[in-house]
C-alpha cells in the first residue's frame, strides 16, 4: 500500500524559502520605491519624468483589471469607463478653479448663463478626488450586481463592458454644454492653488503617483495572498466545483469588480493633472483595448507583470511613436499577437521559465556525475507502486 508522509524538515524549508521569498519583494518593492521617488526626478528631464508618471498611472488601472482578469477571470473590455470618469471628477474641480468662480469657457460658448447643478459639489478639491475613486466604485457595484446575480460571465462580460464603454463615450461626446462634448475639459491652470505648469507641482504630482501605485500594489498582493484571493483562483479555474463546494461566485466577483473600477478612477485621477486634458477618448473602447495589451504583455495573473506591462508597452509606444509615428499602431498590435501565440504568459512568464531552464541547466553542470533517471515504461493499464514505496 502507499503511503505517503511529510518529512518536517521539508515544511520548515519550504516555509523558509516562502519567508526569503516575501523578503526579497518586499527588498525589490523598497528599491523601486527609493528608485522612483528620489532617482528619477533627479535624473530624468521634465518632459520625461511628466511621461513616467503618465505611464505609472495607467499602471495602477493594469493593476485592477489584472485583479479583475488575471485572477478572477473576467475579462473586461470597458474598464476605461472608470477610469475617464475618476479623470472627469479631478479635471471638473480643475477648471472650476481656473474658471476663477466664473462659468468655465466652453459652457460660455455654448450659450450656458448658469453653472449647471452637479458641477457645485467638484468645487471641493476632497469631493473631487472622493468621487474620482467612489464614483467608478458605485457604478461598477451597479452593473455587476446586476450581472453577477444573473451568472453573466465570460465572453458575455466581456461584450456587455465594452457595450459599456461604447455607450459612455458617446453619451459624454454629445453633452457638449456640460462636459466640453468631443474637446473635453482643458485649460487647467493651478491644483489647490498651486500653478500646474511649475516643475515643482510636476515633480510633487509624479511622487503622489508613485506613492498611489506602491498602496495599490500592496492593497492588491494583501488581496491575493488573502483567503478571499485564493477563492478567486477557485472562482477563476473552477467556478462550478467552487458554487457546488458550498461558495457563492457573485458576490467575490462583484467585490473584486468593485475594487478595479476604484483602482481605474484612482489612475484617472493622477493622470488628468499630469496631462492636462481629459476627453471622451478617456472612456472609449481604445484605451479599455490598450489596457488588455499591457496586462497580457507583462503577464496575466502577476501583479508585477501587469505594472511591468503598463510601463513597457506605454514606453514602446512612446519611442515608436516618436522615431516610426506611421508604423507604432502595428508594432503594438504584432506585439500583442505575439504574446498570445508565442508567449501566453506574458514578459514575466518568458522570463521565469527562461530562468528556470538556466538554472537547472547550471545546475546539470554543477553535478555531472550525477546519475541518469532510469526511463519510465508507459502503459495503458495500472501503475503498480512496490511495497514501501514513498
Amino acid at each position: 500500500m502507499l503511503r505517503l508522509s511529510v518529512c518536517p524538515v521539508t515544511t520548515i524549508t519550504r516555509s523558509g524559502g516562502a519567508r526569503a521569498a516575501d523578503r526579497l519583494e518586499i527588498a525589490a518593492l523598497v528599491a523601486a520605491a527609493v528608485l522612483l521617488l528620489i532617482v528619477a526626478p533627479a535624473l530624468l528631464s521634465p518632459f520625461r519624468l511628466n511621461l513616467l508618471g503618465k505611464f505609472l498611472a495607467y499602471a495602477i488601472a493594469a493593476l485592477g483589471l489584472d485583479l479583475l482578469w488575471g485572477y478572477t477571470g473576467l475579462l473586461s473590455l470597458g474598464q476605461a469607463v472608470f477610469f475617464g470618469l475618476g479623470a472627469y471628477s479631478v479635471g471638473m474641480y480643475l477648471k472650476l478653479e481656473a474658471s476663477g468662480g466664473k462659468l468655465p469657457d466652453f459652457m460660455e460658448w455654448s450659450g450656458l448663463s448658469a453653472l449647471p447643478t452637479f458641477w457645485y459639489p467638484f468645487a471641493s478639491p476632497w469631493f473631487a478626488f472622493g468621487m474620482a475613486i467612489v464614483g467608478p466604485g458605485l457604478l461598477a457595484a451597479l452593473i455587476g450586481y446586476l450581472l453577477f446575480r444573473n451568472q453573466i460571465g465570460g465572453v458575455s462580460f466581456a461584450i456587455i463592458t465594452q457595450a459599456l464603454a461604447v455607450i459612455f463615450s458617446t453619451l459624454f461626446i454629445g453633452q457638449q454644454p456640460y462636459i466640453g462634448g468631443t474637446n473635453g475639459l482643458t485649460n487647467f491652470s493651478t491644483l489647490l492653488g498651486w500653478p500646474l505648469a511649475d516643475q515643482t507641482t510636476q515633480v510633487h504630482l509624479y511622487q503622489a503617483t508613485v506613492l498611489g501605485l506602491l498602496l495599490s500594489l500592496l492593497l492588491a498582493r494583501w488581496i491575493v495572498r488573502s483567503d478571499f484571493g485564493r477563492l478567486l483562483l477557485a472562482i477563476r479555474d473552477a467556478e462550478e466545483r467552487a458554487r457546488v463546494s458550498g461558495y457563492d461566485p457573485a458576490w467575490p466577483k462583484l467585490v473584486v469588480f468593485v475594487v478595479s473600477a476604484a483602482l481605474a478612477g484612482l489612475a484617472g485621477a493622477l493622470y488628468v493633472p499630469q496631462v492636462g486634458i481629459v476627453n471622451p477618448d478617456a472612456l472609449g473602447v481604445t484605451l479599455s483595448m490598450s489596457m488588455v495589451i499591457w496586462v497580457a504583455v507583462g503577464g496575466r495573473g502577476s501583479l508585477l507583470g501587469a505594472v511591468l506591462g503598463a510601463l513597457f508597452v506605454n514606453a514602446a509606444q512612446s519611442a515608436l511613436s516618436e522615431t516610426f509615428p506611421n508604423v507604432w499602431q502595428y508594432a503594438v498590435g504584432g506585439l500583442f499577437i505575439a504574446t498570445v501565440l508565442v508567449f501566453p504568459g506574458g514578459g514575466l512568464g518568458l522570463a521565469r521559465w527562461s530562468g528556470s531552464r538556466m538554472a537547472g541547466r547550471i545546475a546539470g553542470l554543477r553535478s555531472p556525475t550525477s546519475p541518469k533517471a532510469e526511463p519510465v515504461a508507459v502503459s495503458d493499464g495500472p501503475v503498480e507502486v512496490p511495497e514501501g514505496s514513498s
